[in-house]
């Protein structure tokens, strides 16, 4: 007799079903397992990527519940984001359709796999049964400060019209959507969610994961997070109209600060360039270089560029006067967006000064080796040494310099030690439709103002027509975004940003514990 699956894979899957064989209670009688994998996005239909991922985890799950273990094995849909807007609008459909119809097919094909999820717990996170809850977690985080709204620099693709994450740009520069469009910068309005008051207490977290986690993974994390210790410096303007402000980590390489490096999109560089009547030149250079991947200008292998500002500022010790440069290396969203040059002791400037015939100052001399002459070095010395041509300081070990040269800023007003991280709060809004309406709402006389916590959830409006014309479709949704302000009852409107696809995914592993509790 011919074995045919397809005649008894039906039958044995609904028996396992009405058994409720993979249900996991809410009452637990044996040690507990939850088994996890990404949930997927419902972008039409199951691959094998899927099958690979989701066949490891049912294997696991399995294994547990045959040692005695109950088992918690969830699925659900990341179901909110910018490529199912943009395939709804290539189809000609309305993105909650698309995505709806899509996780149908795509629930089939899990079932027919015979993977052991638990059914009773899932949910989609274009859900307003889901998404409410993350609307009242940002009204908390905003009532504590750890959510705000600021004007910001970020990532913009012209074919999506909206925000892009770091993340969402091909190394090229990009969209990972449109690979032929360039993501360019724009300065927006935007919401942020404050995880830099975390950066510690997640560093302290490796700790917990040394030994279980592969160690490249945690090392990756590590250098995302980026922890440097060192000090906040300030360089006055030479014509005493402010300063600018740099973050160091090698405080004692001061007195070899010879010139200024400032990312292009800073806007004190075209200030710069103003008053001294080099605005073409240098609108030219921050046009091209802001166009370029921002990854790629951080790589070591960066033919390092610049154009000279015409602003000048003091080095705070030596009291010189040196010449601010626009720089490709420098990127405006690391640190201040400026860094003091010291070509004798970092590589990036010592090529950028012999290529633009700057000085190079030897302030530190390795122990023991023959003495550094700037004129003859062939590449800059980075490590540790003495301190020459130092002032006071000459003499002392970079160490001690670093803390003696902080210390003397400190005293002078000029500076003082900091701790800086790489890690950069979080921007969450989109302009788009397909995402979770951010629950503020915008008053003349009042400002942001909150959606009361018993509003929520506040819902997308299905009844508009989608449309890429007009960019996102909710501003143009009037009805909808005319509200009267909670605060004062005066004519408002609604916040038409929508939250990055990210916020769902951060939290949805929560919600599987208990996912149909309408009270929390």
């Amino acid at each position: 007799m011919k074995y045919r699956p397809r005649d008894i894979e039906g039958k044995w899957q609904k028996v396992w079903d009405e058994a409720g064989v993979s249900r996991c209670p809410d009452t637990l009688s044996a040690p507990k397992y939850y088994c996890l994998e990404m949930f997927p996005y419902p972008s039409g239909r199951i691959h094998m990527g899927h099958v690979r991922v989701y066949t490891i985890g049912d294997l696991l799950a399995r294994f547990k519940r045959m040692r005695g273990f109950q088992v918690l094995h969830p699925i659900g849909w990341d179901a909110f984001g910018l490529p199912a807007e943009n395939a709804a609008f290539r189809h000609g459909t309305h993105p909650a359709r698309w995505t709806w119809e899509n996780i149908a097919f795509m629930r089939e094909q899990l079932k027919q796999m015979g993977i052991s999820y638990d059914w009773d717990r899932e949910f989609a996170t274009c859900s307003p049964d889901y998404y409410r809850w993350e609307q009242l977690f940002f009204l908390w985080m905003m009532k504590d400060g750890l959510a705000y709204r600021k004007r910001a620099t970020l990532n913009w693709c012209g074919e999506c019209q909206t925000v892009l994450a770091n993340e969402q740009v091909n190394r090229d520069g990009t969209c990972f959507i449109h690979d032929q469009t360039p993501v360019t910068q724009k300065e927006l309005e935007q919401w942020f969610v404050g995880i830099t008051k975390y950066a510690d207490e997640l560093l302290d977290g490796h700790r917990e994961l040394a030994g279980g986690w592969p160690e490249n993974i945690l090392e990756m994390q590590r250098n995302w997070i980026g922890r440097s210790e060192g000090a906040e410096i300030r360089f006055p303007l030479a014509d005493g109209g402010g300063d600018i402000t740099v973050f160091t980590t090698r405080p004692d390489t001061l007195y070899g600060a010879t010139f200024m490096s400032m990312a292009p999109e800073h806007p004190m560089a075209m200030e710069f360039a103003r008053k001294a009547g080099r605005e073409k030149e240098v609108a030219e250079f921050v046009d091209r270089v802001t166009r370029q991947d921002r990854i790629a200008r951080t790589s070591e292998e960066l033919v390092k560029e610049g154009v000279f500002t015409g602003g000048f500022c003091v080095n705070p010790v030596t009291g010189n006067r040196i010449p601010v440069y626009a720089a490709n290396f420098v990127l405006y969203e690391y640190g201040t967006g400026a860094v003091m040059a010291v070509p004798a002791h970092d590589q990036r400037d010592f090529e950028f000064a012999r290529k633009y015939g700057l000085p190079v100052e030897v302030v530190v001399q390795p122990e023991g080796d023959d003495p550094l002459d700037s004129a003859t070095m062939a590449a800059a010395h980075e490590g540790d040494g003495r301190l020459v041509r130092s002032g006071p300081f000459g003499g002392l070990s970079s160490e001690d310099g670093k803390k003696e040269i902080t210390k003397h800023l400190e005293g002078k007003g000029l500076g003082r030690g900091k701790v800086q991280f790489r890690l950069r709060d979080w921007g969450v809004s989109r302009q788009r439709y397909w995402g979770c309406p951010i629950p503020v709402i915008h008053c003349a006389a009042c400002g942001v103002v909150p959606v009361p916590e018993k509003d929520l959830p506040v819902v997308l409006p299905e009844d508009l027509p989608y449309t890429r014309e007009r960019g996102n479709p909710l501003v143009a949704a009037e009805k909808w975004c005319r509200v009267p302000c909670p605060s004062c009852g005066s004519p408002a409107r609604r916040e038409t940003d929508t939250f990055d696809t990210f916020f769902e995914s951060s939290w949805y592993f929560l919600r599987y514990i208990d996912p149909k509790n309408d009270r929390a």
